[in-house]
């Protein structure tokens, strides 16, 4: 193999795939990214055995192919040595004793090679009815359900995200089970079957960060045993959670007794303001108490002193309530929302509260309140 590439172009692509590369892994080949030179570009590929990542820079964004050619290499190390090259031309050659030679005009290096046969082999191939969406849209789905997964190895069908499709509604769903937050979208779906797949929650953030915020459509390919991503020069394959996600559906209350609308962000800030005498020990406990328009959030840290903060609201309930709840928790939920007003969802102190938007139930957070005695 050998070639000569600006080093601007390689480093955007090795961005990709070392994303696809786990500092943790024992087994040697799969800390490399394999590089396959053809008469049409090249192809970067690495895996951890639970994501894949591949990558193609087309002949056209290449100088010079002289020989094509196959190279399995220490993706850290590559990766580092591109990163810090100058933005100028980089030559690649692959030279006997499985080595290669990184040069430029005022560097050089050399790095071992591992066997491209113990590389493992990746189907990357296409379903024949792909699911469309927008990488905007599917940008906003993750963050504002990811968060609410678990990060408990024990239970690890909560590490994941939960994907249903029925028809040409997507249903997201995560839960660490204090906490649940749901997404709903209409998408382009051909679908002969319904959908109900768990992906792992860190594959999927890795996922996001490739992406832009434009209009352009990715393509999820969805298989038994893994799911396939596919946008601009990129293919990304994740396995997915063996197991049944738990019917989340019940856990939302049907009726409520106090509906509480409020500003987003008055509610942000007093959130913000009241967490700051929490304790994480305490699970940063902070407590909501409605007094007809308004309500009061509090919280305190005996050694050190106490908040209060008043909000002023609308509330179509006779009824008051009084509720504990994590500051974190509510935080991340509140901050997920992209709208002025939200309604705060209530039966008593010891049901879940609702979040949701006043004008949609596109997106539902819930939170278990904390009991305090």
């Amino acid at each position: 193999m050998k070639l000569e590439i600006k080093q601007n172009i390689l480093i955007e692509h090795l961005n990709y795939v070392i994303k696809g590369i786990s500092n943790k892994n024992i087994i040697p080949v799969l800390n490399c990214i394999k590089f396959e030179l053809e008469e049409e570009g090249l192809y970067l590929t690495s895996t951890d055995n639970e994501i894949a990542i591949k990558t193609f820079i087309d002949k056209k964004d290449i100088e010079n192919i002289e020989k094509c050619g196959i190279i399995v290499v220490s993706g850290r190390f590559i990766y580092d040595i591109i990163k810090k090259l100058p933005n100028s031309l980089v030559k690649i050659e692959e030279v006997l004793d499985n080595k290669i030679y990184i040069t430029t005009n005022t560097s050089s290096f050399n790095l071992n090679c591992n066997d491209p046969s113990e590389f493992p082999d990746i189907d990357l191939s296409d379903t024949k009815n792909p699911v469309f969406i927008s990488k905007k849209v599917f940008k906003n789905i993750i963050k504002q359900t990811s968060f609410a997964a678990s990060l408990q190895e024990s239970r690890p069908i909560l590490t994941g995200i939960n994907f249903k499709i029925d028809n040409n509604i997507l249903e997201c769903t995560a839960t660490d089970s204090y906490r649940l937050a749901r997404k709903r979208i209409e998408i382009e779906s051909n679908l002969d079957n319904e959908v109900n797949i768990v992906i792992p929650n860190k594959n999927v953030n890795e996922i996001v960060k490739l992406l832009n915020d434009d209009e352009e459509k990715i393509e999820l390919h969805i298989f038994n045993n893994k799911v396939i991503f596919k946008f601009n020069s990129i293919i990304i394959m994740s396995r997915l959670i063996n197991g049944t996600y738990p019917d989340t559906s019940k856990l939302i209350p049907d009726s409520f007794s106090i509906h509480i609308n409020v500003n987003l962000f008055d509610f942000i800030d007093a959130i913000d303001r009241a967490s700051l005498l929490t304790n994480e020990s305490d699970k940063n406990t902070i407590k909501l108490v409605s007094n007809n328009k308004q309500i009061i959030i509090s919280s305190s840290i005996p050694e050190i002193g106490n908040v209060e903060e008043k909000i002023e609201i609308i509330k179509r309930d006779d009824e008051d309530i009084s509720i504990s709840f994590s500051s974190k928790y509510m935080m991340d939920a509140i901050k997920s929302f992209e709208c002025n007003e939200i309604e705060l969802l209530f039966n008593d102190e010891i049901h879940p509260i609702i979040v949701k938007n006043t004008e949609s139930d596109d997106l539902i957070q819930l939170i278990l309140p904390i009991r305090t005695y």
